[in-house]
């Protein structure tokens, strides 16, 4: 194999490719990266038992052939490599990568011993990239980080017609975007639901974000995204995320209208005085929400404009960090609070005209500031 490439096109593609090695592998191949040239183009492939990822580059392949190489040491290398073209060959038992006055040599790894590429799962349809980067974003700051229940750590991913429901819960928040997308002419038209990991969803959603169109391939193990020559897998995760319709379904509740930015910068300014676990508390009247946080002599509280309807006032609290995470995840600049009482639960949505709205964020009150 010998082939030159621009430097920068080189370790694009190899940081795509490498985002799915893992850290650490009791199988030494796992750690390499595939490097194949063809047809006036380099193919950079890596996997593991997870998740697969496969990129594409123009390349001036003066050799056809294939090598192994370890993954994050190539990708060191080329993190420093001169601007400019760069020469990589095959050089015995070694791949050369040369790029300006500076050359590094990097041992092959047994190509018999690399397990094939998975294949794409079936396609389902396509959505805009940049949308669904947006909406996983939203919906990720819930998902579950304790590996004790591995399917909290995921995100529900459903499809039904032309929409699909983004959803993630860690059992004290849930939120849920949908937004819409464009099922493929062939497809079967049936209701999918599936749990992918949300660290890998997150990644792979974002790597997409300038791709203009995403193609999602699905089966009942995994699920994959295509766009130009970029193609990526991920295992699903076992089991069902708890359904969110009875949860969000409030009954009779009061409704507070406020800005989202405000409310941002007043929740942090707030919440220096909280330590540990202390709240934020919302009290909310006719026309204005007063925040406050500590206790005793350790007090901060500010007032913003809020509408509330549906009662004369109610008071609630939060954990201000999950207040934030809630918060931050909205675009809107303005945000609707849907409240039963303290204590209770919370629906923030991005509907303010009384609509369901296309985000929707529930979170657990805490006993208010005495």
């Amino acid at each position: 194999m010998e082939l030159r490439i621009d430097s920068g096109a080189l370790t694009e593609a190899v940081g795509w490719a490498a985002r799915v090695l893992p850290a650490r592998s009791p199988v030494p191949v796992l750690g390499g990266l595939l490097l194949e040239a063809a047809d006036g183009r380099l193919t950079v492939s890596g996997l593991d038992y997870e998740a697969s990822a496969r990129t594409e580059a123009d390349a001036e392949v003066l050799g056809e052939g294939r090598a192994l190489v370890l993954g994050r040491r190539l990708l060191d290398i080329c993190k420093v490599l001169p601007q400019g073209p760069v020469e990589c060959a095959v050089d015995g038992a070694r791949l050369s990568v040369t790029g300006g006055d500076a050359r590094f040599g990097l041992s092959l790894l047994p190509l018999d011993d690399y397990p094939d590429r998975p294949a794409l799962p079936a396609l389902r349809g396509e959505v805009d990239a940049a949308a669904f980067a947006a909406a996983v974003g939203h919906v990720a700051v819930a998902a579950g980080r304790d590996d004790a229940l591995p399917v909290l750590t995921g995100i529900r991913l459903g499809l039904d017609g032309t929409t699909m429901t983004l959803a993630a819960t860690d059992r004290y928040r849930y939120a849920v975007r949908t937004l819409e997308w464009k099922p493929a002419a062939d497809a079967s038209g049936e209701a999918l639901d599936v749990v992918v990991p949300a660290r890998r969803l997150t990644e792979v959603a974002r790597s997409f974000t300038g791709a203009g169109t995403v193609r999602l391939a699905l089966d009942g193990g995994s699920i994959g995204f295509e766009s130009g020559g970029m193609r990526t897998t991920t295992r699903l995760l076992d089991g069902r995320l708890p359904r969110h319709d009875k949860l969000f379904a409030l009954g009779e509740h009061a409704v507070a209208v406020t800005g989202r930015a405000p409310l941002v910068e007043a929740v942090k300014r707030v919440a220096v005085v909280a330590e540990g676990d202390s709240p934020v508390q919302l009290a909310f009247d006719g026309t204005t929400v007063h925040l406050q946080a500590g206790y005793e002599d350790d007090v901060a509280s500010q007032r913003l404009p809020a509408a509330l309807t549906g009662a004369e006032a109610v008071t609630v609290a939060f954990n201000p960090g999950y207040l934030l995470d809630a918060l931050g995840s909205f675009d809107a600049p303005e945000l609707s609070l849907r409240l039963l009482g303290p204590g209770q639960r919370v629906l923030i949505t991005d509907a303010t005209d009384g609509g369901e709205g296309t985000h929707r964020h529930l979170l657990m009150s805490v006993k208010p500031l005495v």
